[in-house]
C-alpha cells in the first residue's frame, strides 16, 4: 500500500471517530434538555399536589384529634328508681321474747320494707312486717332512722298502715294495677335480708290474677305474679312501672312447690289498687270492715273428709259460736258443717272466708249447711268485724 492511501486511511479514520464523538456529544446535550425540561415540568405539575397532599394530612391530623365526652346515661329505669327510690324505707321490728317451761325465747329482730303513701307520714308495708312487734324502726334511703308507730294492719290482705312523725323525704306516685299485662317491664325496690337497703331489682309481670294458699283456712287473691328477685325483707316494698308508678307491693315468694321442685323466679304482690283501699280505711277507720258471722271453725278438704267420714270433701265444720253473734241469732251450732254461703258452694277453689269476704256487713244471706247428715238453710245478716 502507498503512502498516499496510508495517510488517506488515517485521516477518514480521525474524521469518523470526530464525527462520532460530536454526535454524541450533540446527543447528550440534547437527552440532558429534554430530561432536564420533564423533570422541571414534573416538579411544576407536581407542586400543587404535594402541598394538597401536605394540606391533607394537616386536615386529617386535625380530624383525628380525640373527643372525649362525659356521657349521663340515664334511662326509662333509672328514671323510675331515682323517682320513687327516696320514698322506700327499710322496717325493723322488735318480737319480745317468750317465756316457756323451758326459759326465755329471748328478743327477736324482724325485718322488712315500705313506702310513704302520703306527705303526713303514712307508710304502706305488709302485715306479716309487724305482725306480733312491740316497737317499729323505720330507716330511710339516706340512712336516717326514725321511730313509727302501727296505725292499722289486715291479715287478710297482708297489709298494715304505720305512721312517722319525723320528715318524709319523698311521697310515692300510685298507679292503676288493673291496666297491667303480662309482659310489662317492673322494678322491685326493698331491703332484702334487711341489709341492703334499697336494692332494685328488674323483671316483668309474669301474670295477674294469681291465688295463694296461706295454710291458714284463707288464700290471698289477685296477686301479681313476677320474675323480678324477691327475697327476705323486701316485703312491704313496691313493686314500680316504667312510669315511675308504685302498682303494687311485694309480699311472698315461693321456692318450693311441696313435691321437691325448687323453683324460682316466683314473687308475688298485692295489687295497690287492692292495698290502697285497704289502707284508707285504716287510715280512716284504724281496721278494715270485714263481715262477721261469729264462728271458729275448722277447713275441710277431701283428706279431712275421707279421715272422719264426714258427708263433704269441702266445707267449714263450726267448732264454736259466739254469744249474741249473727251465727248465733241465725241459729248455727257447733258441730255444723257449712257447705254454701250467699249460693256459692264450698270448694277448692272457694274458701270460707274469701267466699264470706264478697259479702260486705249488713247484707243478708242464705246459709247452706248439713246437721246430723241432713241439709238445712239459714237466712243471716252480717254484722260487721273491727279486728283482723
Amino acid at each position: 500500500m502507498t503512502k498516499n492511501r496510508i495517510v488517506y486511511l488515517v485521516l477518514v479514520l480521525v474524521l469518523a471517530g470526530v464525527s462520532a464523538l460530536s454526535g454524541a456529544a450533540v446527543g447528550g446535550v440534547v437527552v440532558y434538555k429534554t430530561v432536564s425540561q420533564v423533570q422541571q415540568a414534573s416538579l411544576t405539575t407536581s407542586a400543587p399536589a404535594a402541598q394538597a397532599v401536605q394540606a391533607s394530612n394537616t386536615n386529617s391530623t386535625s380530624q383525628e384529634t380525640l373527643v372525649v365526652n362525659t356521657t349521663d346515661v340515664e334511662t326509662t329505669i333509672t328514671q323510675a328508681v331515682k323517682k320513687e327510690g327516696p320514698a322506700v324505707v327499710t322496717v325493723t321490728g322488735t318480737i319480745s321474747g317468750q317465756i316457756s317451761p323451758y326459759g326465755s325465747s329471748g328478743t327477736e329482730t324482724v325485718s322488712g320494707s315500705g313506702v310513704f303513701i302520703s306527705d303526713k307520714g303514712y307508710i304502706l308495708t305488709n302485715n306479716h312486717v309487724i305482725d306480733g312487734v312491740t316497737d317499729v324502726t323505720i330507716t330511710l334511703s339516706d340512712g336516717t332512722q326514725e321511730k313509727a308507730t302501727i296505725v292499722g294492719s289486715d291479715m287478710y290482705s297482708d297489709i298494715a298502715v304505720l305512721k312517722t312523725d319525723g320528715k318524709v323525704p319523698a311521697v310515692a306516685s300510685l298507679g292503676n294495677s288493673d291496666v297491667l299485662n303480662p309482659g310489662e317491664t317492673v322494678i322491685a325496690i326493698g331491703s332484702p335480708l334487711g341489709d341492703f337497703k334499697n336494692t332494685v331489682t328488674v323483671g316483668v309481670v309474669s301474670a295477674t290474677g294469681r291465688s295463694i294458699d296461706t295454710g291458714n283456712g284463707y288464700t290471698i287473691d289477685g296477686l301479681i305474679q313476677t320474675d323480678a328477685a324477691i327475697n327476705q325483707g323486701n316485703s312491704g316494698g313496691p313493686l314500680v312501672n316504667l312510669a315511675g308508678e308504685v302498682i303494687a307491693i311485694n309480699t311472698l315468694i315461693v321456692r318450693n312447690s311441696g313435691t321437691g321442685t325448687v323453683a324460682e323466679g316466683l314473687g308475688f304482690a298485692i295489687p295497690i289498687n287492692t292495698a290502697q283501699a285497704v289502707a284508707e280505711q285504716i287510715i280512716q277507720n284504724g281496721y278494715i270492715s270485714r263481715p262477721y258471722m261469729g264462728i271458729n271453725f275448722q277447713p275441710i278438704t277431701p283428706d279431712i273428709a275421707n279421715a272422719y267420714n264426714l258427708p263433704v270433701q269441702y266445707g267449714a265444720y263450726v267448732t264454736s259460736v259466739s254469744a249474741n253473734s249473727p251465727a248465733s241469732q241465725a241459729g248455727l251450732q257447733t258441730g255444723d258443717i257449712i257447705t254454701s254461703i250467699g249460693g256459692t258452694a264450698l270448694d277448692e277453689t272457694h274458701s270460707f272466708i274469701n267466699t264470706l269476704f264478697t259479702f260486705k256487713p249488713g247484707d243478708q244471706i242464705t246459709v247452706e249447711l248439713m246437721r246430723n247428715g241432713k241439709s238445712q238453710q239459714v237466712q243471716l245478716t252480717l254484722g260487721e268485724s273491727s279486728h283482723n
